[in-house]
């Protein structure tokens, strides 16, 4: 359930960042001085970087993180 969640969550916010709604206007002005559009992407920004904290939080691949055994680098191997 979890996974579908997520990547329901990634399809919404790619269909959002096509936001032709606000291509042709600058207006209304949010707080007065920054145009919508510009609002728009400060906050998608947001909440791309919240789903990409989600996704590593709940769907990083766990063989990642595995250690791996100690390696020789070229000082200690036999010559």
């Amino acid at each position: 359930m979890k996974r579908i969640l997520l990547v329901i969550a990634v399809i919404t916010l790619y269909v959002l960042h096509q936001d032709f709604w606000n291509w042709r206007t600058a207006y209304p002005l949010v707080f007065g001085f920054v145009p919508i559009g510009l609002f728009y992407q400060g906050c998608f920004s947001v909440a791309a970087a919240l789903l990409m904290w989600l996704l590593v939080t709940f769907a990083w691949p766990g063989h990642l993180e595995r250690e791996i055994g100690p390696t020789e680098t070229e000082e200690e191997a036999p010559k």
